[in-house]
């Protein structure tokens, strides 16, 4: 099945529909995974429709959760004023972008017979909806499923992994390097992402560069300072195929990363990783506490129990970003349990997700 399948394929006529909305990155369609999953299992007899950016329709597929993919979108992480959907009202609308009037707006519109949101008085200029309130200070994944669970769905935070995809990796046992990230605040500089990939080269890792569209010249920056090979960089001028990208961190030896899209697709996949932290805390993003996962974050004195001590969209490199040394970043790696012989146990002969991906067990 494609990505264009998922969009196109709408379910027999009569067949009720669940309507989500998460029309953000990728990183925030997969800590909602376990959300996603939950849904699923609550409305067998639904078809589940997310409403997200068409460019994560395939990996919207990949949580075999997802039946149908409704493309929606709005600059920076803004909510869409409007979703494009056509036929009956859904039978159940869930909010999980947000948790005020812009995003229960374009789902009340489509008039749902049930909508699951957190609780607004309705004295902010939307409309009131019961439900749980808002934490500020959660962990995304818990967010989603403590929603859930008020509304008699229950949900397992720990119920994160996807399948890898059913193809070869264009780099097998690579250490993986992704220096990008959506705002400079989250990117670590070059030149030390460069030095980390230099120590591990030396060590004996085959290191490539991933980069999302638009940032070939920050990974050829690294990968030239690094004295990588050519061919080493994998993406930059788009994004890398989303069933490309998997194969790859699936496979992978590690992935050394900041606070992105690519943390939470090596969290998904059981891939080793080392993550870099600043501004924000790894209380409310990072991985769950596992050997596979190091977690690298210094808040500075002023900051102690503030999860968000600076600004996420900030134009320039975070303080606490800058704390994190090239040194300690590859006695990171060095520290990760090895991946011999890796192979996925949690799928099926199908590609598709096994009993142990359901149940978030899995190595």
């Amino acid at each position: 099945m494609t990505a264009r399948d998922i969009i196109d394929i709408a379910a027999p006529p009569g067949t009720p529909a669940l309507l989500v909305l998460r029309a953000l990155g990728l990183g925030d369609l997969l800590t909602a995974v376990p959300a996603l999953r939950a849904l699923r299992r609550a409305h067998p007899g639904h078809e589940l429709v997310l409403a997200a950016p068409e460019r994560l329709a395939e990996a919207a597929f990949a949580t075999g959760a997802v039946d149908r993919l409704l493309p929606a979108a709005a600059p920076g992480r803004a909510v869409p004023e409007s979703l494009g959907w056509t036929g009956p009202p859904p039978d159940t609308a869930v909010d999980l972008h947000g948790n005020g009037p812009a995003s229960h707006r374009p789902l009340h519109a489509l008039r749902p017979a049930r909508l699951l949101a957190y609780g607004r008085p309705g004295t902010d200029g939307g409309p009131p909806v019961p439900g749980p309130a808002w934490r500020d200070a959660e962990h995304e994944r818990s967010r989603w499923c403590r929603l859930l669970e008020w509304y008699g769905v229950h949900a397992d935070p720990g119920d994160l992994r996807i399948p890898p995809p059913a193809r070869p990796s264009p780099a097998p046992g690579a250490t993986v390097v992704h220096p990008g990230a959506d705002a400079a605040a989250r990117r670590w500089p070059a030149a030390r992402y460069a030095e980390v990939a230099r120590v591990l080269r030396a060590a004996g890792h085959r290191v490539v560069v991933t980069a999302g569209a638009g940032e070939g010249p920050l990974a050829r920056e690294v990968a030239e300072r690094a004295g990588l090979p050519p061919g080493a960089v994998h993406g930059g001028e788009a994004d890398v195929p989303f069933p490309d990208l998997a194969a790859l961190v699936a496979h992978a030896r590690a992935v050394v990363v900041g606070d992105t899209g690519l943390a939470h697709l090596a969290t998904a996949l059981g891939t080793p990783s080392v993550v870099l932290f600043g501004p924000v805390s790894p209380r409310l993003w990072g991985p769950p506490d596992s050997p596979l996962h190091r977690v690298l974050w210094h808040p500075g004195a002023g900051d102690p129990g503030d999860p968000r001590p600076g600004d996420a969209h900030g134009d320039r490199p975070d303080e606490r970003l800058l704390r994190i040394t090239p040194a300690e970043v590859a006695d990171a790696v060095a520290a990760l349990p090895a991946r011999a012989g890796f192979r996925p146990p949690w799928t099926d002969t199908r590609g598709r997700v096994g009993a142990a991906a359901g149940s978030g067990t899995g190595p």
